[in-house]
Order: C-alpha cells, then sequence, then structure tokens
C-alpha cells in the first residue's frame, strides 16, 4: 500500500488540515481486521438503481457541522432527520462521517443502516483502502470519492475496490481536469461540486459549465449550492439526473419540508 501524498494544488488549504488528520486515524486501523470482519457486513442495497429510477433523484445529506459554517443543525437528530427525508421523497442519504471538522461519525451511518430504507453513501476524505473496508462493514451502499484528493492510480484503485465489494462510488470533481481524471479512472457515476473544497465559495456556474463536458452514459450528479426548485430545474435542463443537497436542507426548520419544496421541481 503506497503511502498517501497530499497534491501541491491542495497544501495550505483546509484540505491539508483535514486529511493531515485523516491520516493519523488511519493509522489504528487495521487492514487484515476490516477483511475479517467483512463477512459481518450488511447486504448492499442498490445505490445506482434508487438515483436512477426516479427524477429528478436527491441524494439528501446529514451532517451536523462544516469547516466553513460551524454548527449548522444544533439539534442534530439523524434517525429522525432520516425519516423526514425518505418520507418526502429523497432517493437516497449522504452521510457525513468525517469526525474533527464535521462533527460526523460512522456511527451515524451505521446506525441508519439499520434504521432507513434508503440506499447510504459515506461522505468523507477517502484515501485509503482501509477506509473503503471500513465503509462496506459500517452498512454504506456507496462511497465519495474526492478526484482532488488522489492521482489517477489511486482514484482507479479505491473505486475498483468499492465496486469489487458490491458499491457504487461517486466521483466527485470540480474542474476539467479532475474531470478527465474521473474518466480515465472509470467513473460512471460522477458528482461534479460546486462548493470550492480549497476556498469553500460555491458557484452554481462550475456545475453548469462542466456539464457539457461529462460523457453520455454517466450518470451525473450535481453538489452543493442547491436551493431551490429554479437551481434543479437549470440543473436539469443542463444534463443534472442526481441533486446531492446538504446545508440548505439541514439550516430549515423542517428538513423533510424543505425537501418536499424542491421536489416541487419534478416534471
Amino acid at each position: 500500500m503506497r503511502e498517501y501524498q497530499l497534491p501541491d494544488n491542495c497544501r495550505g488549504t483546509i484540505l491539508e488540515r483535514i486529511v493531515q488528520a485523516k491520516v493519523l486515524e488511519l493509522q489504528d486501523l487495521s487492514l487484515h481486521s476490516l477483511e475479517a470482519r467483512l463477512e459481518n457486513a450488511p447486504a448492499v442495497r442498490p445505490f445506482r438503481n434508487a438515483i436512477e429510477s426516479r427524477f429528478p433523484a436527491v441524494i439528501a445529506e446529514i451532517k451536523k457541522a462544516s469547516p466553513s459554517a460551524g454548527v449548522i443543525r444544533p439539534d442534530f437528530d439523524p434517525s429522525g432527520i432520516a425519516r423526514d427525508y425518505s418520507e418526502a421523497g429523497a432517493a437516497a442519504l449522504s452521510v457525513i462521517t468525517e469526525v474533527r471538522h464535521f462533527q460526523g461519525a460512522l456511527e451515524i451511518l451505521s446506525g441508519l443502516r439499520r434504521e432507513s430504507p434508503l440506499p447510504l453513501l459515506r461522505k468523507d476524505f477517502i484515501i485509503d483502502r482501509r477506509q473503503v473496508l471500513e465503509a462496506r462493514h459500517a452498512g454504506a451502499d456507496a462511497v465519495l470519492l474526492i478526484a482532488a484528493l488522489l492521482d489517477l492510480q489511486s482514484l482507479e484503485g479505491l473505486r475498483s475496490e468499492a465496486e469489487r465489494l458490491g458499491m457504487e462510488a461517486l466521483v466527485e470533481v470540480h474542474n476539467s481536469q479532475e474531470l478527465d481524471k474521473a474518466v480515465a479512472a472509470g467513473a460512471t457515476l460522477i458528482g461534479v461540486n460546486s462548493r470550492d473544497l480549497r476556498t469553500f465559495e460555491v458557484s452554481l456556474d462550475v456545475a453548469l459549465e462542466l456539464a457539457p463536458e461529462i460523457p453520455a452514459g454517466a450518470f451525473a450528479v450535481a453538489e452543493s449550492g442547491i436551493r431551490t426548485p429554479d437551481d434543479i430545474q437549470r440543473l436539469s435542463a443542463a444534463g443534472y439526473s442526481g441533486f446531492l443537497v446538504g446545508e440548505h436542507l439541514m439550516r430549515a426548520p423542517s428538513p423533510g419540508a424543505a425537501l418536499a419544496a424542491l421536489l416541487g421541481a419534478r416534471t
């Protein structure tokens, strides 16, 4: 297993601090132990089928905090939020598991695996095979892979590992170079994040401008900055079928009601 190297363009950013913490966490993870525990992992549920079978397909996110915004939802009740999302028509759930900067946890995901019928995406800063095994054991049906954090060989290897374990890999990109890398790594489930992970600034123009470059046959997911039915309509017209929505829903008095309002864009 190669030692992880942070890309130069991520140095001096919040990403560097997050990944440094992640590298320290990995020191306590045993590859052999994780592989041995896989036989007890719950069956994988069809994440891709869930998002391909409805339109618009919202992957509704569950997160308590973020590095840029601090605590987003003080009254954080993952089970209740997941239930509300399911009743409002979410296609799947995105669960933040990063501990130090987002106040997430794998235990939240594993608890939701027992409680929610919706497929689960583990959203974290995955840089090592052990994290993919960890996600599978916790009950994730898909993992997020961030192209900005990985070279081509690592991205392809982690995507293949997720698929070997029966999961999907949503490969996240932010620009044309990362999109080219994702395609070269074999990704067919591609998320375009309109939030710059180096500055945390958000602009839907990122997703709108990259849309024509996404290959035919790939399932395109727009991430971040989605707040209104009009946003979904604009992104849909550009070619997106999936929509990962987090902070807008988490800030709403009722996340389920906010999701139902977004799905008013259904045509």
